[in-house]
């Protein structure tokens, strides 16, 4: 029996909750050219890692965090694609197609489970504010250089979320991700 249900706490309107404020299901194409939504095609019932990059990342942290989390999913074995998911967000929708980050994730030897994704000009700094990707400062916010190196990760069906920094060790980063899957456990 699931620890909710023991307790006997209804979960389904505080997931709809989350759902609603941080959730947007906002239309987005896959590097493998597939159109989905983010919520409903991405996220819902899934256990998920997040990050937004640049495919011209200007400092360094793009490829840093991209090389880190190639690890992670490495680490993670089989799990990504099946009961774990990795998405990365272009910052920068206006420039790279779908055919330029299905180069950047064969270029980076990605497997399966994990999507190189982007979405309108407007939907992506939707979701990048809604997930926490941005800066407080307003001037800082709106220098493309400034990007944060952070991996958003969650298991959406238990309402368990949190980040972790893309350059730390990816052996960490793993056995965070792996945290939220059984936390009870």
């Amino acid at each position: 029996m699931d620890r909710r249900e023991f307790v006997g706490i209804d979960t389904s309107s505080a997931r709809e909750s989350l759902r609603k404020r941080y959730f947007p299901d906002v239309v987005m194409r896959t590097h493998e050219g597939r159109t989905v939504r983010f919520y409903k095609d991405l996220l819902r019932g899934r256990i998920v890692t997040i990050n937004f990059m640049y495919l011209a990342c200007s400092d360094g942290t793009c490829p840093i965090t991209t090389h880190n989390l190639v690890q992670v999913q490495k680490r993670l074995k089989n799990r990504v694609g099946r009961d774990i998911f990795m998405y990365s967000i272009t910052l920068n929708p206006e420039y790279d197609t779908p055919q330029l980050l299905k180069a950047y994730a064969r270029s980076w030897d990605v497997g399966p489970g994990w999507l190189f994704l982007r979405a309108e000009p407007q939907d992506t700094e939707l979701l990048r504010r809604k997930l926490g990707f941005y800066e407080r400062d307003p001037v800082v916010d709106a220098r493309k250089s400034s990007h944060a190196a952070m991996v958003r990760y969650g298991n959406e069906p238990r309402m368990l979320w949190g980040s972790t920094n893309g350059m730390i060790d990816p052996q960490i980063t793993a056995k965070t991700i792996l945290g939220v899957d059984n936390p009870t456990s």
